[in-house]
């Protein structure tokens, strides 16, 4: 052990001298680099920048474009029904989550339906979503134990005055004691204004006052933006969902809730939600204890229109493309290039297509070694936003991207 102890001081004294000399010697060839080294140097590194493959990305999930979606909201859960457009029995409440079951629907939760809207996640084919409106404790106290029992997630949407100890909560009302517990379990919470009121009319019904048109945008930005934010602060979660009150709003609302933020807006004017159904108005089906045909009617279209998958659909955010999406150019005749091996491996005997918004199908070359597809644009785009869609069939079925970028000065770009 001495002998040990008394050589490792020996050899790191010998070893130091030596790396110094390197570094230095390192650091004083690094700082005085010859003129035509470096411009060499700065040469090919330009030309192996221009020449540079894309890099692939991961490959992605298969995405059913067919894929039905049902969404489903309720208000409170009571014994005795006095209200019957907004009440249900627990009985029959848990009687619909059994039928969801029994026909082979699977219950998703909210974010999986929007990943899958942006391309990121699959979905069954015929999936439903659950949501609750208002923020009730009988959610809390009654369904949420239901929901247990079937594993299936929920989504609450809570307007944030209604939550005691706030304006308009009482004693059937959640506390936000209650909503952490449920967050922290892992429920959904989303918004669902600040008031609860009809957004297209301009008054406060907690200033209980008329508003001129300024006092109406600023309301209405509280309703919107507002309740999001107190939602955000109080429980620590992402909000991207909105619910409009009573269904009811306008071009106009529907334009300030996606400026502050939220990626989907629901209405109550139920439908099947597809994957082209517009993020600002999706519509639920509403459960009224008094019309229990609107639930097994859902299940029905539902059970009609939902297929296989057709297409599979990869986000522009999972292509190495160029532009980026997104992206602002100045070229107005650019070169487009995409790595499309996250669409899988391009079929042999086939050739991916590249379509181009204003000009249509284009003639791109495909390089089988890198993946890449490209095609240099020798017609100046004259649009200041341009789509670029590229389809390849990989495994017998088709699949398809696409991404957007934008021309800041569209028409008058340089010749490649």
């Amino acid at each position: 052990m001495l002998v040990r102890f008394v050589v490792l001081p020996m050899v790191l004294a010998l070893s130091l001298p030596t790396c110094k000399k390197q570094e230095s010697a390192a650091g004083s060839s690094e700082s005085k680099p010859s003129p035509t080294a470096a411009a060499t140097s700065g040469v090919a590194q330009t030309q192996t920048q221009a020449q540079a493959p894309l890099p692939s990305a991961a490959p992605k999930p298969v995405i059913d474009q067919n894929a039905q979606v049902i969404i489903f909201g309720y208000h409170r859960f009571v014994n005795n029904v006095r209200r019957p457009d907004t009440e249900i029995t627990p009985q029959a409440f848990e009687a619909q989550m059994q039928q969801l079951k029994d026909k082979g629907i699977s219950v998703i939760p909210m974010q999986d339906f929007l990943d899958w809207r942006r391309g990121e996640k699959a979905i069954p084919a015929k999936s439903a979503i659950l949501t609750f409106d208002d923020g009730w404790k009988s959610q809390h106290e009654v369904a949420w134990p239901i929901l247990k029992k079937f594993n299936y997630p929920v989504t609450l949407f809570v307007y944030t005055e209604g939550i005691r100890p706030g304006h308009f909560s009482g004693g059937e009302s959640m506390t936000w004691d209650q909503l952490a517990e449920m967050r922290d379990a892992g429920v959904d919470i989303q918004a669902h204004s600040a008031t609860h009121q009809d957004l297209r009319k301009p008054y406060d019904k907690i200033a209980k006052k008329k508003l001129s048109p300024p006092e109406y945008e600023q309301w209405l930005e509280n309703e919107l933006a507002g309740s999001k934010q107190t939602i955000e602060q109080k429980l620590g979660v992402k909000v991207n969902c909105f619910a409009v009150p009573y269904g009811f709003y306008n071009d106009h609302v529907k334009e300030v809730a996606m400026k502050a933020g939220f990626e989907a807006m629901f209405t109550v004017y139920g439908q099947p939600v597809s994957i082209r159904t517009p993020l600002n108005s999706v519509g639920r089906y509403l459960m009224e204890a008094n019309k229990p045909k609107t639930f097994t009617d859902a299940l029905a279209t539902i059970a009609t229109t939902a297929s296989g998958p057709a297409v599979t659909e990869v986000a522009p955010s999972n292509i190495q493309t160029q532009p980026a999406d997104g992206e602002t150019i100045k070229n107005a005749l650019p070169l487009i290039r995409a790595n499309i091996s996250s669409l899988g491996a391009v079929d042999p005997g086939t050739t991916p297509e590249m379509r181009v918004s204003g000009l249509g199908k284009v003639d791109a070359s495909f390089d089988p070694k890198t993946s890449t597809v490209s095609y240099q644009v020798t017609k100046r785009l004259k649009e200041k936003t341009c789509t670029v869609i590229v389809s390849a069939t990989s495994g017998g079925k088709k699949a398809e991207t696409h991404w957007t970028f934008k021309i800041e000065d569209a028409g008058a770009g340089a010749p490649p």
